[in-house]
C-alpha cells in the first residue's frame, strides 16, 4: 500500500480544507442549535464537484478516486459532520448505487444532476422494524401494469426532507425473505410520498433525519433498479461503500477533538504551567493521535480495495467499526481535557462528541459490523 497521496489527492484536500473553514465553520455551531439545513453550503459542494466524486465524468462527476473521497470527507466532517454524512449519502449510496446498478435511462436522467449537485438523494432502507435486521421490509410494491404502487414507512431517512429523489426498498414478492425485496427511484412530489417526521436529534442536528410515508405511491416499473428481487443484494453491496464514507465522517470529528485538545492544551494553564506539560494530558493526546492514525490507515486501506476492484466489505466494516469507536472516545478524552469547559457549548468539543455517536450505530451498527467482519473471517 503507498502511503504517499498523489498531487490530485493533495489538491483535493487542502481545498475541502479550505472550503471548510470558510464557508461552513462560520455558521456550523449556529446551524446545529437551530437545527438548520445548510442549504447554501451543499449548493456549493456541488458546484466544486464534491457531490458525485467517484462518478464518471461522462454523467457528471469529477472522476476521482476513493482515496480522494476519504480526504475530502475528513476535511469537511472537522468542521461540521452534519455537512459530511449529507455528502456521504448523496455519493457513497445514492450515486454509487446508480451508477453502479443503474440503467442508462437512469443515470442520463438522475445521475448527471445527482452528481453535479443540482439534485440531492436520500436512501430509504431503515423501517420501524426493521433496522439492524433490514430483510425485515414491510414497505411493499405492487406492480399495477407499468408502475408499482408503494405502501409502506421508512424512518432515520437522511435527507429525506430535502432530497429530490429517494431510493427505496420495497417487497415486491411477501414470500421470498430478501429475495422478494426491490429498489425504486422515486422523486420528491410524487403523489403518495410525504414527509411524516422530522426527528429531533442529539447529533448531526443540521442534517435532516426523517421519516417517509407511501401511501398508494405510484412509481413508473422504468424506475426499478435491476430486477425484482435484486433490491436487498443492492442495498448490501451499497453499504459497504457507505461504510468507507462513515468512517471518514468519524476519523473528521475524531481529527477535530484531537486539534481542539492541542491547541487548548497550549493555552491553558493550572498551577502556574500550561496543561500541555502535564504527563497524563500528554499521554491522552499521544493515545488519541495513534488511534487516528490506525484508523486512517484501516479506512484508505478499504478505499484503495474498493478502487482495485476487490473486496473490500471486510474493510469498510472494520474501518468504520474502528474509526466510530476512535471518534467517540476522542470526544470524551476533549472534554476531560478541557475540564468544565469542554461541557460548554463556546468550545464546540461537546458537540463532537454528540456528533461522534452517531457514527457506531447508522449504516450498521457496530455489533453488525462485527458480525460481517466474522462472517468474512469464518466462513
Amino acid at each position: 500500500m503507498n502511503f504517499d497521496f498523489t498531487e490530485t489527492q493533495i489538491m483535493i484536500r487542502d481545498t475541502a480544507r479550505q472550503f471548510a473553514q470558510d464557508e461552513l465553520a462560520p455558521s456550523a455551531s449556529e446551524r446545529d442549535e437551530k437545527e438548520e439545513f445548510p442549504h447554501e453550503g451543499v449548493k456549493k459542494l456541488g458546484e466544486l464537484g464534491f457531490m458525485g466524486m467517484m462518478v464518471p465524468e461522462q454523467y457528471g462527476g469529477a472522476g476521482l478516486d476513493t482515496t480522494s473521497y476519504v480526504l475530502a470527507m475528513e476535511e469537511i466532517s472537522k468542521v461540521d459532520a452534519s455537512c459530511g454524512v449529507i455528502m456521504s449519502v448523496n455519493n457513497s449510496l445514492v450515486c454509487y448505487g446508480i451508477n453502479e446498478f443503474g440503467s442508462e435511462e437512469q443515470k442520463q436522467q438522475y445521475l448527471i444532476p445527482l452528481a453535479t449537485g443540482k439534485m440531492l438523494g436520500a436512501f430509504a432502507l431503515s423501517e420501524p422494524e426493521a433496522g439492524s435486521d433490514a430483510t425485515n421490509q414491510q414497505t411493499t410494491a405492487i406492480r399495477d401494469g407499468e408502475s408499482y404502487n408503494l405502501n409502506g414507512t421508512k424512518n432515520f431517512i437522511t435527507n429525506g426532507a430535502n432530497a429530490d429523489v429517494v431510493l427505496v426498498m420495497a417487497t415486491t414478492n411477501k414470500t421470498a425473505g430478501a429475495k422478494g425485496v426491490s429498489t425504486f427511484i422515486v422523486e420528491k412530489g410524487t403523489p403518495g410520498l410525504s414527509v411524516a417526521k422530522k426527528e429531533k436529534k442529539m447529533g448531526i442536528r443540521s442534517s435532516d433525519t426523517v421519516s417517509l410515508a407511501f401511501q398508494d405511491c405510484k412509481v413508473p416499473a422504468s424506475n426499478r433498479i435491476g430486477d425484482e428481487g435484486f433490491g436487498f443484494k443492492f442495498a448490501m453491496k451499497t453499504l459497504d461503500g457507505g461504510r468507507i464514507g462513515i468512517a471518514s465522517q468519524a476519523l473528521g470529528i475524531a481529527m477535530a477533538s484531537l486539534d481542539a485538545s492541542i491547541r487548548y492544551s497550549k493555552e491553558r494553564k493550572a498551577f502556574d504551567q500550561h496543561l500541555a506539560n502535564f504527563q497524563a494530558i500528554q499521554f491522552k493526546i499521544a493515545d488519541m493521535a495513534t488511534r487516528i492514525e490506525g484508523a486512517q490507515m484501516l479506512t484508505l486501506k478499504a478505499a484503495s480495495m474498493k478502487d482495485a476492484k476487490q473486496p473490500y466489505g471486510k474493510y469498510s466494516a472494520m474501518a468504520k467499526l474502528y474509526a466510530s469507536k476512535v471518534a467517540v472516545d476522542a470526544a470524551l478524552d476533549a472534554i476531560q481535557i478541557h475540564g468544565g469547559y469542554g461541557y460548554i457549548k463556546e468550545y464546540h468539543v461537546e458537540r463532537f462528541l454528540r456528533d461522534a455517536k452517531i457514527t457506531e450505530i447508522y449504516e450498521g451498527t457496530s455489533e453488525v459490523q462485527r458480525i460481517v467482519i466474522a462472517r468474512e473471517l469464518l466462513r
